[in-house]
């Protein structure tokens, strides 16, 4: 029985222990953001600028792989964006006009209500049925704050 407890106690300390090194770090975190320089901010932009251009890059590269693919851009909408957890989605829907299955591969743009893109992401919508619409829900790459939207920035029907 004693094996039991001393195993609970050690446990119970590397939890106290873990938590006082977690407390340490946050507390040490918002520290150094309340004494954010403009150079630090401005450092802070140009990296959260630099993954939203690689978002967009990597979105195109996808684009740029789907084989046989037709302008379908006109026949998919983004819906209202929302929260999900720590990221923002959109509800996709690709409406198919042509009398064959189709799948849809989606680029979707996050803005902000400057105009601003902020993320930028690729679904696939499979086996639309002909004369028939499907539904995919984009999820942005990071945490996305304030309003967004979400815009089709091309539609590939294939």
């Amino acid at each position: 029985m004693t094996g039991a407890r001393t195993r609970t106690r050690t446990r119970t300390r590397t939890r106290t222990r873990t938590r006082a090194v977690c407390a340490t770090a946050l507390l040490a975190l918002t520290v150094a953001l309340t004494g954010c320089t403009e150079e630090t901010q401005q450092t802070a932009e140009d990296i959260v600028s630099s993954a939203t251009a690689a978002a967009a890059s990597a979105a195109q590269e996808k684009m740029n792989q789907v084989k046989d693919g037709v302008n379908a851009t006109d026949n998919v909408k983004a819906g209202a964006t929302r929260t999900d957890g720590d990221r923002t989605t959109a509800e996709i829907t690709a409406t198919n006009p042509t009398d064959r299955n189709a799948d849809y591969t989606v680029w979707v743009n996050f803005r902000d209500s400057d105009g601003n893109l902020l993320d930028a992401v690729v679904l696939n919508i499979d086996g639309v049925e002909p004369g028939g619409s499907k539904t995919g829900t984009a999820r942005s790459n990071r945490s996305l704050s304030g309003e967004t939207k979400a815009e089709i920035q091309q539609a590939l029907r294939h």
